[in-house]
């Protein structure tokens, strides 16, 4: 099959699988590249194929030499369709931990389940014996509850007045006004039970009470504060009503954690390219203005590198780790410099489809949303016939 982009709004329907094998390699090459830490033995990453959490998994790999076990929700491929990218980047990221010694495992299913929670025990047991670092990172836009079998779906909506600002079509380079309606209060409650800390809470219940969790265990699930302009879509509206729910469960897995000497934790990450962050209004353009100002100053980070000193100099850095007042880990310390924001603002208040060239990253933006699908990546033949049909070693 010959593979090429095929969009439909902010997703892509196909994925290349030589192209995500690239970036794989080009993140564990990273990391290889890097200092060695001292950081975990055995590691559970839930959200495993994508993002943050795909970036975490090869942290610990080939950061620490950890052992490592993904669950995610991705797809084969099948007839004339792709599979996913997330199926790709797993297979990629097997196959290269096999080579270079590291155990590991993946689990395809509902992660929000108790069968795949139940499924993800009896591995740790019959491979690890307990793990010591537990990464949460879903993003999902529906959760079903495993007790009850609501089916909840969440919304990306402001709270309170309906929201009007700029926005970007990342496909045309089109800067234009979107105005976005006010939640009512059950879309807000909808959104915090697929995107809060509810399901964080189980897993960590769940692998304490089935004895798998090392003493001195560390969890961290991740999350996004952002600027003054993106509040109102963002943090004060219904994705920030369940960022605070997480952030509010860490303190309650301290305490449960705390007996056996663990700790919780979460990380406030900097503004990527991700397939969720790219439907969410204003924020594409946002990205693609700090991506400029960032890089002009030598302070642009991608998914890997976050997350390399997320682990290398925080969770298993000198010392304590460093939070802010609220508890937090801040990883967008960067982004959040008064100089970055105080730059970028300034631009927002010019950027129209007419200077979006040159005052806002666009080419750099598109660049990283294809690569998400293993497209736009050097040394791939985009015109070659690939097989579509690849499988995934240790897929449990």
């Amino acid at each position: 099959m010959i593979i090429h982009p095929k969009t439909r709004s902010f997703i892509c329907t196909t994925a290349h699988p030589e192209g995500c094998a690239k970036q794989i390699e080009k993140q564990i090459e990273f990391v290889k590249a890097q200092k060695k830490f001292e950081g975990p033995a055995n590691v559970l990453v839930i959200g495993a194929s994508t993002g943050y959490g795909l970036a975490s998994r090869i942290a610990a790999a080939f950061g620490a030499g950890a052992n490592t076990i993904g669950v995610f929700f991705d797809r084969p491929a099948e007839s004339t369709r792709t599979a996913t990218a997330g199926w790709y980047n797993t297979a990629a990221f097997e196959q290269e931990a096999a080579q270079h010694g590291l155990k590991s495992f993946s689990i395809v299913g509902d992660a929000f389940s108790d069968g795949i929670k139940a499924k993800t025990i009896e591995l740790i047991k019959a491979e690890f014996g307990t793990v010591d670092l537990v990464v949460y990172s879903l993003a999902s836009p529906r959760r079903t509850h495993p007790v009850t079998g609501e089916t909840f779906s969440s919304v990306i909506k402001p709270i309170g007045p309906a929201y009007t600002n700029k926005t970007l079509n990342f496909h045309t380079g089109e800067v234009s006004l979107t105005s976005i309606e006010p939640a009512n209060e059950e879309e807000i409650r909808q959104t915090v039970a697929v995107m809060g800390g509810e399901d964080w809470r189980l897993w960590i219940q769940q692998l304490s009470e089935a004895g798998v969790l090392a003493h001195g265990v560390t969890t961290v699930a991740y999350s996004y504060v952002g600027p003054k302009v993106t509040q109102p879509i963002y943090r004060e509206g219904t994705i920030g009503k369940a960022k605070n729910d997480l952030e509010q469960t860490a303190g309650q897995l301290n305490e449960l954690l705390d007996s056996q000497g663990g700790r919780a934790y979460v990380s406030v990450n900097k503004a990527l390219v991700t397939q969720s962050s790219s439907a969410i209004p204003v924020v594409p353009l946002y990205i693609s203005a700090l991506y400029k100002v960032m890089k002009e100053k030598g302070l642009h980070e991608n998914c890997i590198e976050q997350m390399y000193r997320l682990f290398s100099e925080r969770l298993y850095g000198e010392g304590e780790t460093a939070v802010d007042e609220k508890g937090l880990i801040r990883i967008d310390d960067w982004e959040m410099r008064e100089d970055v924001q105080s730059e970028v603002m300034k631009r927002w208040l010019d950027l129209d489809t007419d200077n979006v060239t040159s005052l806002a990253d666009l080419a750099g933006y598109q660049e990283d949303f294809f690569q998400l699908f293993g497209f736009q990546t050097e040394g791939v033949d985009y015109d070659a016939d690939v097989e579509p049909e690849v499988d995934i070693p240790n897929l449990y």
